[in-house]
């Protein structure tokens, strides 16, 4: 583009230049710019006409840690909400709920840092326990953008929790294949042109749901998506005796080395899938010689959680 086209493109008269939407319209449309909108959260979407729909929670906490056993949650937040079946998309009101904890102990300064919760907030504060008990029991589905990391927190502290199916936005759906070039929440949301405060449970919840909301490559939304696989088993499977030479095959294929067992493992999403790799260990890692391989069955109420899966073996 020559200087003065650019010119010629920047002093086009917009309707009020004091009108920051008109501003940012014509700013989009020239190619070599991106307009991000910050993300307003939704407290209604719309009427409910009689659709089939099934209720969903998605949660995001902060915590004093990573680690479920030692740390505690400061920051609990869940917007409830239905999804019509038909299209997946949210409709009726959100029920909003965000409660701080006191963990009993300072907040570290880092935690602070990431999350702006600093000790005066949380002091002599308590989660009500029978309000989440009240709101996670209607719900048919729980979703957390990182669920491996927020499920043992929210059942160590409310047992409600491990009775719900759960999905996790981050590991079930495939971000990579649907085009994003991550996985990450905010990276989502500003492929989807919006940007936001992060690292806040609320507004991370508000800016999941509507990530969940939009549409994935096949047409249909993350939420359909998410829903679909309530009824499904995962299958967590541990390549037991794998010859040591094996180990960049299995690596290059996607597996994991638990140290602690001392193990090669994969997480597979469907019986196909399972089937399918007992053939590739069984051609490419076992040499057709006769093994047999441990699976764990994680179904939606389980995966994710710290507790186990059915344990069972398989000849392969």
């Amino acid at each position: 583009m020559k200087k003065t086209d650019q010119m010629s493109f920047f002093d086009a008269p917009v309707d009020s230049p004091s009108d920051p939407e008109a501003m940012a319209q014509a700013l989009a449309q020239h190619p070599d710019f991106r307009v991000l909108r910050r993300l307003v959260p939704h407290s209604d979407y719309g009427p409910v006409n009689g659709q089939s729909t099934r209720r969903v929670i998605v949660l995001d906490t902060e915590t004093t840690g990573l680690d479920s056993k030692s740390e505690s949650i400061i920051e609990l937040a869940m917007l409830s909400v239905l999804v019509d079946t038909a299209t997946g998309l949210p409709v009726g009101p959100v029920t909003i709920f965000e409660s701080f904890e006191d963990p009993g102990k300072p907040i570290p300064p880092q935690i602070t840092e990431i999350t702006g919760i600093d000790d005066s907030m949380v002091k002599g504060l308590r989660i009500d326990d029978a309000a989440v008990d009240e709101l996670v029991a209607q719900a048919d589905l729980v979703v957390a953008h990182n669920a491996g990391f927020d499920r043992p927190f929210v059942e160590a502290r409310f047992p409600v929790f491990a009775a719900k199916a759960w999905g996790c936005s981050f590991m079930g759906i495939d971000w990579k294949k649907e085009g994003s070039g991550s996985a990450k929440l905010e990276f989502l949301a500003s492929e989807r042109g919006w940007f936001y405060d992060a690292h806040r449970a609320q507004v991370d919840c508000h800016a999941l749901l509507l990530v969940l909301a939009s549409p994935l490559a096949d047409g249909q939304t993350g939420l359909s998506r998410l829903l679909a696989g309530v009824g499904q088993t995962r299958y967590k499977l541990r390549a037991t005796g794998a010859p040591f030479e094996s180990k960049d095959k299995l690596k290059a294929r996607g597996y994991r080395w638990d140290g602690e067992g001392r193990v090669w493992w994969c997480s597979l999403a469907s019986d196909v899938l399972l089937d399918a790799e007992c053939e590739w260990l069984r051609d490419e890692v076992y040499g057709r010689r006769s093994a047999r391989v441990q699976l764990e069955a994680l179904d939606s109420r389980v995966q994710y959680s710290s507790r186990s899966g059915h344990l069972s073996e398989r000849t392969v």
